[in-house]
């Protein structure tokens, strides 16, 4: 099955999002102010791009807040239903409940939400407007309504939160970039985007002001702590509105953004016993009796393409490779790829290579905390697996004919202990010491060989 990709289609559009920051969930992550100032208390305006990271069916996943102390709270996020959903409580009692019909599931893309308040109006209906890729949300639900209800962001003393609710439960997982806040404007969705020629809805410049309590988030900074112009947190709107950082690194800030989208690991097509964290770009596989799989999130048919991996694990015994998608690759097999699979290639940490359902030896393998390089050339149908930086088996390319669509995958090949393949494709979480891109793009360990790209939508608009 292929996965479409939609947000950040690659084409050249005159204004670019550099950067975004990933959250994880398991690190409770976030961003927070303390509002110094009172602003309008009854409107105002968010524009927000994100991609959604693991699947958590039990919890929801909030991407801003605010708060005045446990009975005063606004929560803005997905609930467990991936359904989007504004809540607000005053003075311990439900005063807002907005939620979608729509359902938003696809973790391979950005979604740009802008959403608006202005609470002195008498019709719910009038008083919130939601835009989800620049279409009005006109299918939801609205089970409460307070005229007049204070929305929090704007009062002083009060907190708000980027990646956490009002209390730091159910922490967001994924990338958020380009955030707006307007304090005491009610905006539309194309003061912030547009469609650009191939109906995609796209990130444009935002030439307005922005209020006394106002923000813009562009995650361009790697410091972190207290907020200022260098951290994560930095408000670069001319307010100085700046967001201290909780359980967040420079490695979090990344270039996969709604302009250019970089590949993950697929949390949709993964086996049950994958954990996948760091913004879908750690897979933890356990063995559990079974040696299982996941797949990435963009799929190649033509073009070079080149990522690393950084492996580890108690129990020695992964496989990288490619699968071709056409012969529907089962996540759930327990066999090892060169019984099971008639139209793969790939290599394990024991330097045994696969093609096609056949195995043979192949270099010398690879080890814990080994960063290990692909360099797949589907146009001549080569494929080179680097160990640190060395070519195994002298350089020697695999050769392997591709058709159709073909996935990168990896898989524990061993129903004991657990393997973990952290995956680079252009956006790391993994320290790199060198820093290397494509010629433009990503930042690797070791050079990408000449003509070599990052999994992502802009070089897959140039060569894919």
């Amino acid at each position: 099955m292929v996965f479409p990709i939609v947000g950040g289609d690659g084409k050249p559009t005159g204004y670019e999002v550099e950067n975004s920051l990933r959250f994880a969930y398991g690190d409770s992550p976030k961003l927070q102010r303390r509002v110094s100032s009172t602003g309008s208390n009854k409107v105002g305006t968010f524009s927000i791009w994100f991609k959604r990271g693991a699947v958590r069916d039990s919890n929801n996943l909030y991407l801003f807040s605010a708060h005045e102390g446990s009975q005063n709270y606004i929560n803005v996020g997905i609930n467990d239903a991936d359904k989007f959903q504004i809540r607000a409580v005053r003075d311990n009692s439900e005063a807002l409940k907005y939620r979608t019909n729509a359902l938003f599931r696809d973790h391979s893309a950005f979604y740009n939400v802008v959403f608006s308040l202005d609470t002195a109006e008498s019709d719910g209906n009038n008083a919130m407007k939601l835009y989800i890729n620049g279409a009005l949300q006109d299918a939801y639900s609205i089970s409460t309504y307070t005229q007049d209800m204070e929305i929090m962001f704007n009062l002083n003393a009060n907190y708000i939160r980027v990646g956490a609710a009002n209390d730091d439960s159910e922490p967001f997982d994924g990338y958020i970039s380009e955030m707006h806040y307007v304090d005491g404007t009610v905006k539309q969705a194309t003061d912030f985007g547009e469609y650009n020629d191939n109906g995609v809805w796209i990130p444009k410049e935002y030439d307005g002001s922005y209020g006394t309590n106002g923000f813009y988030l562009e995650f361009k900074q790697s410091g972190v702590g207290s907020g200022s112009t260098s951290t994560v947190g930095a408000d670069t709107s001319g307010n100085t509105n700046h967001f201290d950082s909780t359980n967040l690194a420079a490695l979090d800030v990344t270039t996969d953004t709604c302009t250019n989208n970089f590949a993950t690991w697929n949390p949709l097509h993964k086996a049950s016993n994958v954990t996948l964290t760091e913004g879908n770009c750690k897979a933890a596989i356990a063995g559990a009796g079974q040696s299982r799989s996941t797949t990435a999130t963009i799929a190649v048919s033509k073009g070079k393409w080149y990522f690393e991996i950084k492996y580890t694990s108690d129990n020695v015994s992964g496989f990288i490779g490619l699968v071709s998608a056409d012969i529907g690759w089962n996540i759930n097999d327990t066999s090892y790829p060169s019984s099971s699979v008639s139209d793969n290639v790939g290599f394990n940490d024991g330097g045994t290579k696969y093609v096609n359902g056949s195995s043979s030896s192949y270099g010398s393998g690879f080890g814990n905390n080994d960063i290990i390089g692909v360099a797949a050339n589907l146009d001549d149908g080569e494929v080179v697996f680097y160990v640190n930086g060395t070519a195994e088996n002298s350089g020697t390319a695999i050769s392997k004919t591709f058709s159709g669509d073909n996935f990168f995958v990896v898989q524990h090949q061993s129903s004991n202990g657990t393997s973990n393949f952290e995956v680079n494709f252009g956006n790391p979480t993994f320290s790199i010491s060198s820093g290397n891109t494509d010629g433009k793009y990503g930042n690797f360990e070791y050079a990408p060989p000449s003509g070599y790209y990052a999994l992502c939508t802009k070089r897959l608009a140039e060569f894919g």
